[in-house]
């Protein structure tokens, strides 16, 4: 038996409605996990050790879905981490990305900040130098 022939136009629409498909469960995801984080907001587990398995364990989530955080307070999407600060025991909550080329920390509140999910970025390619 032959196999059914598609056209060019044929199988880009099957894949326009495949891609659709994937955008709306995505969102269903996102959505699920950005419901149950905002949970924790303006919570602390009570001890640095404890606050970051809280978060690497939400950073693994995240990543497997392709998400980061948007930071509160530039809006480029983030990494958050908890780090030790004197004065506070349980250490803080911080948005940690790249802006122009540098490492930025922005938040250091001592609760679970405001979370709104957005898409991970794009790596960037590094240029190979010629040797």
């Amino acid at each position: 038996m032959e196999p059914k022939l598609l056209t060019s136009a044929e199988s880009l629409a099957k894949l326009g409605e495949l891609q659709q498909e994937l955008n709306r469960l995505q969102r269903k995801v996102r959505i699920a996990i950005q419901t149950q984080l905002a949970s924790i907001t303006g919570h602390s587990l009570g001890d640095l050790s404890q606050n970051r398995e809280l978060i690497a364990s939400i950073h693994e989530v995240l990543e497997s879905h392709g998400l980061r955080i948007q930071c509160v307070e530039c809006g480029h999407p983030a990494i958050l981490r908890v780090s030790p600060r004197p004065g506070s025991p349980n250490g803080v909550f911080v948005f940690d990305h790249t802006l122009d080329g540098r490492r930025t920390f922005h938040g250091g509140g001592s609760a679970v900040p405001p979370i709104k999910l957005v898409a991970k970025p794009p790596r960037k390619k590094h240029r190979r130098v010629a040797g």
